[in-house]
């Protein structure tokens, strides 16, 4: 692509310049019409004096009897009438019997002339004609019946060449300062207007510019009225809010997975080491070697996670759907969560209806979800703890909540623990983990075709909801 095409305007510059052009073709467009209707009514003004004037020698030319008399005072009748009437320019007239044989004519013509003009009128009824002499002589003809007692004696023919008919000068050029002056004020109106549309849209820019430095603290202005514009700078700002939250998190991410991944190595290294050097021996080299595979694990726990959530996220991860007993499935993933926990006293129960319940869904991936609730309410809890796993049909959804009586989360947290490694002041520093959890149980919820959401959390308990479709 060459430079030229990549070159950018300012949106003041581009929508003026467009809006310059559409307006001065739109008074170009008005301009023409204006000025051939303005051509039009001073030709018809013309012609409506020629007629009067036709009609004034048609009563002059008819004596007391009914008969044609032609005096000879017509012809200065004819220019006090041409100079009060303003009609300069070479006005012919021509009078002619009923039969069309030229009585008079003023001035002088010759024949030939004179038969073209009176052929033009016998061949046209019209009153008023436009004619052509000659290669490129324009007139026109107005012609008037000359009758007595409703019987036609003659006419009267007024020849008036079109280019003796005047330009109306003084309507053009109020005309013209119209449409300077309507092209002048569009101008400065679309300037102004798009100045105040451009200037937010500019300071938007500027604060991407911002963000891509590095810099979250962007100020835009908030007072616009136009319900668009605000829209966009609404929304940037939360954006811009959303990003540096987010940075923020990824931040606390480095540290805290830098963290949680050290720790447990840290502490195989010196436990291995403290066997190798023969430091504990016995029972108590054992409980060393006990203690390091349960941080392996714990590692390993991790980097699954880690793994897990990384597969989903690229949709590499697939689930097998069969139809599965939904009764029969919960309490078997709880009976196989039991059985690997420490007594520590959890009261946990399994509420499922009468009614067997059917999904066609994946077992596994039902068992990762439900198993990391189970491990999060065990861990709000605590010792003693209370755990109640519900099955229930809702309309056309399935429901499975998981309800505790912990500590609950936090009214700030609740909208970020679906959050990738988003951890809670109180969790991050009591459990180990990621902050992976929910993020990926929510993940797998909708490659299943449900959903994952916190239903309540308050100081009394927390609940959380996974739905999926029947």
């Amino acid at each position: 692509m060459s430079p030229k095409s990549d070159k950018r305007i300012s949106l003041l510059r581009y929508w003026t310049t467009r809006y310059l052009v559409t307006l001065f073709i739109g008074l170009l467009i008005i301009g023409i019409i204006s000025t051939l209707w303005i051509r039009y009514s001073t030709i018809e003004n013309r012609l409506d004096t020629i007629r009067l004037m036709a009609e004034e020698i048609t009563d002059r030319v008819v004596d007391t009897e009914g008969n044609l008399h032609i005096g000879p005072f017509l012809p200065r009748i004819i220019e006090k009438r041409q100079r009060f009437l303003h009609l300069e320019g070479e006005l012919l007239l021509i009078i002619t019997d009923k039969y069309g044989i030229p009585l008079y004519s003023r001035p002088d013509l010759p024949p030939t002339a004179l038969r073209q003009i009176l052929s033009f009128s016998k061949a046209n009824g019209e009153t008023v004609d436009k004619i052509t002499i000659g290669p490129d002589q324009k007139l026109y003809l107005v012609k008037n019946r000359i009758e007595y007692n409703q019987e036609t004696l003659g006419w009267v023919h007024l020849v008036y060449p079109e280019k003796d008919i005047p330009r109306n000068t003084e309507e053009l050029q109020l005309l013209g300062i119209m449409l300077g002056s309507l092209a002048l004020l569009g101008w400065a109106v679309i300037y102004l207007l798009t100045s105040k549309l451009s200037k937010p849209i500019q300071e938007v820019a500027g604060a991407a510019k911002q963000i891509v430095a590095g810099n979250y603290e962007i100020r835009l202005e908030k007072t616009v009225k136009e319900k668009e514009v605000y829209e966009l700078i609404h929304s940037f700002k939360e954006m811009a809010e959303r990003l540096q939250q987010l940075e923020s998190l990824r931040t606390e991410l480095l540290a805290g997975v830098t963290h949680e991944l050290k720790t447990p190595v840290a502490s195989i290294s010196g436990l291995i080491q403290a066997v190798k050097d023969g430091v504990v021996t016995g029972e108590e080299a054992k409980e060393f070697l006990n203690i390091s595979l349960n941080e392996t694990g714990r590692l390993q726990k991790m980097v699954e996670d880690l793994l897990h959530f990384n597969s989903f996220a690229v949709g590499a991860m697939t689930v097998q759907k069969d139809t599965q007993n939904m009764n029969r499935l919960i309490q078997e993933i709880i009976h196989q969560w039991l059985v690997v926990q420490d007594d520590n006293g959890i009261d946990l129960h399994t509420w499922v209806p009468e009614n067997t319940i059917y999904a066609t869904t994946d077992a596994m991936r039902i068992q990762q979800i439900l198993i990391n609730l189970l491990n999060n309410a065990k861990q709000a809890t605590g010792i003693g703890g209370k755990i109640d796993v519900i099955l229930y049909q809702e309309g056309e959804e399935i429901r499975i909540d998981v309800k505790d009586n912990g500590i609950g989360i936090p009214e700030e947290e609740q909208p970020l623990i679906f959050e990738r490694f988003f951890r809670g002041k109180d969790k991050k520093y009591k459990v180990r983990g990621l902050g992976l959890g929910l993020p990926l149980s929510k993940m797998i919820a909708k490659t299943l075709g449900g959903d994952l959401v916190l239903k309540e959390s308050s100081e009394t308990g927390t609940t959380f909801s996974f739905s999926l479709p029947k």
